[in-house]
C-alpha cells in the first residue's frame, strides 16, 4: 500500500472532497467539512479495505493522513 491509495479512497469515499484536495500533510479533522459521521465512515473504510481496525482514540491522535497511513502501514497482517 502506498500513501496516494489511501488519499484517493478518501477523496473518492467522502464527496466533499474533491480528488487531488488532500495530500498527506492533510489534517482531516481540521476540514471545513469534518463531522464525527466522517470519522465513522473513515473506521469503516479502513477495516473493509484494508483489514485493519483503528478506533476514535487512533483518529484523535493523529495529525494528518501521513500520521494515519503509519497506523494502518503498522497494523497491516503481512
Amino acid at each position: 500500500m502506498h500513501i496516494n491509495e489511501l488519499i484517493k479512497l478518501i477523496e473518492i469515499e467522502f464527496d466533499d472532497f474533491t480528488e487531488g484536495s488532500l495530500n498527506p500533510k492533510t489534517d482531516l479533522r481540521k476540514t471545513d467539512v469534518w463531522t464525527s459521521m466522517h470519522a465513522l465512515i473513515l473506521i469503516a473504510l479502513i477495516d473493509t479495505e484494508f483489514n485493519v481496525t483503528i478506533n476514535g482514540e487512533d483518529l484523535r491522535s493523529i495529525n494528518c493522513i501521513e500520521d494515519l497511513y503509519n497506523i494502518i502501514k503498522n497494523r497491516i497482517v503481512s
